[in-house]
């Protein structure tokens, strides 16, 4: 079975041209999203929270990290001075 898998179906694509073996892919790849378990609207709206909290929190930290970065290459540049 995993066989199947791998080789893209058995010996009736060597046969089949390329639009044979695009049909047979667009197949492949409606049955394999036919196989796919999709998150409920709550699972969706708990994981969207999460990656946009995250998202925030690394964008402060980067941008004071960058804020104290400039602040401190600028010190010592005019202390050279």
């Amino acid at each position: 079975m995993a066989t199947e898998v791998m080789t893209g179906g058995g010996p009736e694509l060597k046969r089949a041209g390329p639009v044979g073996r695009l049909f047979q892919f667009l197949r492949d790849v409606r049955n394999e999203l036919r196989k796919v378990t999709w998150p409920t609207f709550d699972e969706l709206k708990k994981a969207t929270t999460v990656i946009v909290i995250f998202v925030t929190i690394l964008g402060i930290a980067i941008g004071l990290m960058d804020a104290f970065f400039q602040w401190m290459f600028v010190t010592m540049v005019a202390r050279l001075f």
